[in-house]
């Protein structure tokens, strides 16, 4: 997901009531230091010494059909340094939109798939010992923070919330990550910005982001899209003709109507994508589709049986 960058200026976003969090390390200085960082800890290559961010960026432009006015809306956050919150369910295209976006800002993307097991220390950073002592290594989060990315927490809800707590002060207009255990109040680059993702149909009274979190945050909706844009996608994405790609959307769409009853979750634009690239592989569709859609989503015999129906429906 690369292409030509698209600069705005960076600018801190600024609420009635919110001062200016205090002015950044300038850009030359942070790099320097983090360069001395690589080089301490053995990481010598020439790209990494020159850009630290060069594996976190997008290289090539990300195929992403716009289902809205998403990509003008995220710009105007990303203006203004906005955290964004995108929720939808799960395969709707989510993650390769916020690679688009990276993509379309010329901005490094430095992902991180949330699990319950997430610690502030992953996320932050942590002491560690090498040959020559110890040393401070950031976790992907200040890393993102003190070089200037756009850090995308996947799935925040399957964090502890004493975790995801640490991105407080960096979703407000302080924008600065407390290093507690360095002793570091890291304020964040100007070109800085954070967006977390999480399926809405997932939440419980246990999985949920505290209110605290969530009015941080300006929110995009996601949901699959309508049926000839996911045809086009599907076809463009696996390969099939667009016969076929319709075939797909029209299984998917039959499927997501048993979400509740008998489904917990209904079939993904992803799904339908990957049994499409099988197809497109010369594997026979009845096949394709019960390896890619009907088994991967149910191992209860009733349902397989009414979804190889439906399969057998149009193929």
């Amino acid at each position: 997901m690369n292409s030509p960058a698209r600069h705005y200026p960076a600018r801190h976003l600024d609420l009635a009531g919110m001062g200016h969090p205090a002015a950044p390390l300038p850009t030359s200085n942070r790099t320097e230091r983090y360069d001395a960082t690589l080089r301490h800890a053995g990481h010598s290559s020439p790209a990494a010494a020159s850009d630290p961010l060069a594996d976190y960026r997008v290289r090539s432009e990300p195929y992403y059909r716009p289902l809205s006015d998403e990509i003008e809306l995220f710009e105007a956050a990303y203006a203004v340094r906005m955290p964004v919150m995108i929720k939808g369910p799960t395969g709707c295209g989510k993650t390769r939109f916020i690679e688009h976006m990276a993509w379309r800002l010329g901005k490094p993307l430095v992902t991180v798939a949330c699990h319950e097991d997430l610690t502030a220390s992953d996320l932050v950073g942590r002491f560690l010992l090498d040959a020559q002592g110890t040393r401070w290594q950031d976790g992907p989060l200040a890393l993102a923070a003190r070089l200037g990315a756009i850090c995308y927490l996947d799935e925040v809800v399957e964090a502890r919330q004493d975790t995801t707590v640490v991105i407080h002060p960096l979703s407000d207009a302080r924008r600065m990550l407390m290093l507690e255990k360095k002793g570091e109040a890291l304020h964040a680059h100007p070109d800085f910005q954070l967006v977390i993702s999480y399926n809405p149909g997932y939440q419980s009274l246990l999985k949920d982001l505290k209110q605290s979190t969530k009015q941080r945050f300006a929110a995009l909706d996601f949901d699959y899209p309508e049926h000839e844009v996911e045809v086009e996608i599907v076809a463009h994405e696996s390969g099939v003709d667009r016969d076929t790609a319709a075939k797909l959307v029209h299984i998917g769409a039959r499927a997501r109507n048993l979400k509740g009853h008998g489904l917990v979750e209904g079939m993904s634009t992803r799904m339908l994508i990957h049994a499409g690239s099988l197809i497109a592989r010369s594997v026979a569709p009845l096949t394709a589709c019960r390896m890619a859609l009907v088994r991967p989503l149910t191992d209860d015999a009733d349902m397989r049986d009414v979804l190889d129906a439906a399969v057998g429906t149009y193929f």
